[in-house]
């Protein structure tokens, strides 16, 4: 059966959708010995596709797992730093998964890992507007004008924010603490909006992706999801 080289790619493992669009067009892809095309389909049964110099795996169990990301670690595939990676704290998974979406390196909390390119794809992408949950803390006492700013959207050099889900939570000595939901995915975005309102982020923590929380996993723990977390996922993403 035919499907578009990307899907197949992803559905094997290699990486996200739009990550396997990415090596298609780098021209990192053969199919029966021919640089590949964008959108072009293949039969992975009989085609012989090789990625990046290797043969495309056949498609694995499929896996999804959470992790509770420590500080100091980073979520991409690549680093010219040498800089560790969530990858480095799975122990025990024998199939290829990697995160959907990014975490930076000075945040902590809730990672999402899959070798499902469809969720992963769907979990990322802003159309599907999945709420991702933050806890904030910030340097000094909040202002109720910075919260309503937060909440109706603040602009910035990408435009402006969508509204967000915004609550003042008890105080951490002199720091304010907020709960932050956004539907975008945009580079350090949470940052972003606090600094733009005048406060200073001093620890950042996801604790949701859309129905799936942290709840009491420890710091540098894994999980799998269960049934009941992966069923409410899939309907939040129309799967």
């Amino acid at each position: 059966m035919e499907e578009r080289l990307q899907k197949v790619m992803a559905q094997a493992g290699i990486a996200s959708r739009r990550v396997c669009e990415e090596l298609i067009r780098e021209n990192k892809v053969l199919v029966n010995g021919q640089l590949a095309s964008l959108g072009q389909k293949v039969d992975p049964a009989r085609d012989r596709i090789i990625v990046d110099g290797k043969p495309l795996r056949p498609e694995e169990a499929k896996r999804y797992l959470i992790l509770n990301k420590p500080f100091g670690y980073i979520t991409t595939s690549k680093d010219q730093f040498g800089r560790k990676n969530v990858l480095d704290l799975l122990t025990g998974i024998k199939e290829r998964v990697y995160p959907a979406g990014r975490l930076d390196y000075d945040s902590e909390g809730l990672v999402l890992l899959t070798n499902d390119g469809d969720l992963a794809y769907r979990v990322t992408h802003p159309r599907f507007e999945l709420p991702k949950r933050y806890v904030v803390q910030l340097k000094g006492k909040i202002t109720m004008d910075a919260v309503y700013r937060l909440r109706t959207g603040v602009i910035l050099e990408d435009g402006r924010t969508k509204e967000a889900l915004v609550e003042v939570l008890p105080p951490v000595g002199d720091n304010s603490v907020l709960s932050i939901t956004i539907t975008e995915g945009r580079n350090r975005q949470v940052r972003r909006m606090c600094s733009k309102v005048g406060f200073e982020v001093v620890r950042l923590q996801r604790t949701g992706i859309g129905p799936v929380n942290m709840g009491k996993l420890s710091t540098g723990a894994f999980r799998p999801l269960s049934k009941k977390e992966l069923d409410s996922l899939f309907r939040a993403v129309k799967l």
